[in-house]
């Protein structure tokens, strides 16, 4: 079938030209359908060009393949055309998002290791009888500020004394517990700085 003006004859009709062995519908079809594939394709993809190249071929594919069978009148050629290509974008993105799990690395674990564990629970005991060490009241300025986390006017009222003696108690007892455990520093993990 010779087509005198192409733009002015369908893409069904030349699909059916097609399907009935006129390759030349095919070419014109091509030509006038593969670029938008492909730039939609394009575009759902990423912008990954190669791929959407990939969709755009086995998309064409797929077309030529129902040719003898179209039912005209069911369908516009492009919107069953634009269908299969969304599909098997969507196909290739499931597949990039889909990871091997033996490729993954296992996630680190938060959890101090073996040797870590032992030295702060070495460090742990050490400050529970430094601690013990000191006067009731440092003591319970210091546990409440530096290892509760009170603001000093908390501190203050849950002790019933003024912000300021928060302040006395807390500055003595650190100076206290530096001077209990200034021998162990080496034993317990700390630098000498």
């Amino acid at each position: 079938m010779a087509f005198d003006d192409a733009s002015a004859v369908s893409d069904e009709a030349l699909l059916v030209a097609y399907g009935n062995g006129d390759r030349a519908a095919a070419q014109m079809l091509t030509a006038r359908l593969a670029p938008r594939v492909l730039g939609f394709s394009t575009r759902m993809l990423g912008g990954d060009r190669a791929e959407a190249e990939d969709v755009t071929q086995e998309a064409m594919l797929r077309l030529w393949k129902i040719a003898p069978e179209w039912r005209q009148g069911e369908a516009k050629v492009s919107t069953w055309l634009f269908r299969v290509a969304s599909n098997l974008c969507t196909d290739r993105l499931r597949k990039r998002r889909s990871v091997d799990l033996d490729s993954v690395p296992e996630p680190e674990d938060a959890a101090p290791g073996a040797v870590a564990g032992l030295i702060e629970a070495d460090r742990a005991r050490a400050l529970e009888r430094a601690l013990a060490e000191l006067p009731d009241r440092q003591r319970e300025a210091v546990v409440l500020r530096h290892l509760e986390g009170l603001a000093n006017p908390e501190i203050a009222q849950a002790m019933e004394i003024s912000i300021e003696a928060v302040e006395s108690l807390t500055a003595r007892g650190k100076r206290t517990l530096a001077r209990i455990l200034s021998g162990r520093r080496e034993e317990l993990g700390y630098d000498s700085d």
